[in-house]
């Protein structure tokens, strides 16, 4: 009953979390984006990752993050195999592709690349620093793109909050917030300790960075939106 309930908040968070990103940038915006090609090539990482599990048994070995093995690479490495099985593999594939397509949306190719990293190497450092590294925080479990996804996704709750007026669009990024600290603190789920710290970052991202991010920027005909506008507050100017 523990692990469906767990994995039952998990996929809640991240039905959260994606329709933040979508809300953000305008469901019906999505058909007209140009190839989100760093969503494209990080999934394709990932699946290449998979098949290398299932041609050499010891790619795990080789490649996981054990913290009880050496290898700087690992950290890196682990993100692009799996753990969960068929369907986890399945899942994270396919959340992997979402989500990393409405980061590059929304922050563009470059600075989505570095909030994907930031997901792989910050969560670590933060828990040492907020003295968690003993606890069960990594999602990851040695292994699996869950946690970067999480974190990814995460940052694009902040800007909604931020930018929007309507209540419902906030209560959505709030309850990302929400849910994933009672994730962690009722269940110990990594998934919402991650997903706090990718709103932080998010947040953060977004007060340096807003006057020069232009999520309209890839729409292949973007007249009728102004840059910098929520979806659904456009002006015709």
């Amino acid at each position: 009953m523990d692990a469906i309930v767990f994995n039952l908040t998990t996929a809640l968070l991240l039905i959260l979390i994606a329709a933040s990103g979508l809300t953000l940038l305008g469901r019906d915006t999505v058909p007209n984006r140009r190839m989100p090609w760093l969503a494209v090539a990080l999934t394709g990482l990932a699946v290449a990752g998979v098949v290398l599990q299932l041609c050499w048994p010891g790619a795990g070995d080789a490649l996981d993050s054990d913290p009880s093995r050496a290898g700087w690479w690992r950290v890196l490495t682990a993100v692009f195999l799996q753990n969960g099985g068929v369907a986890g593999a399945a899942w994270n594939l396919a959340t992997l592709a979402v989500i990393a397509a409405l980061a590059e949306w929304f922050w563009g190719r470059p600075l989505a690349l570095l909030l994907f990293l930031a997901g792989i190497l910050l969560p670590h450092h933060i828990d040492a620093l907020l003295g968690l590294a003993a606890g069960p925080v990594d999602p990851r479990n040695f292994a699996g793109s869950s946690g970067a996804t999480y974190f990814l996704g995460a940052t694009l709750a902040a800007p909604l909050l931020i930018r929007t007026r309507v209540p419902k669009q906030r209560l959505t990024a709030i309850a990302v917030v929400a849910l994933g600290l009672a994730m962690w603190f009722v269940q110990d789920n990594g998934h919402g300790l991650v997903s706090v710290y990718g709103f932080v970052l998010g947040a953060l991202t977004w007060a340096v960075g807003h006057r020069w991010l232009h999520p309209d920027r890839d729409l292949v005909h973007p007249a009728g939106l102004r840059v910098g506008v929520l979806p659904g507050f456009a002006r015709k100017g």
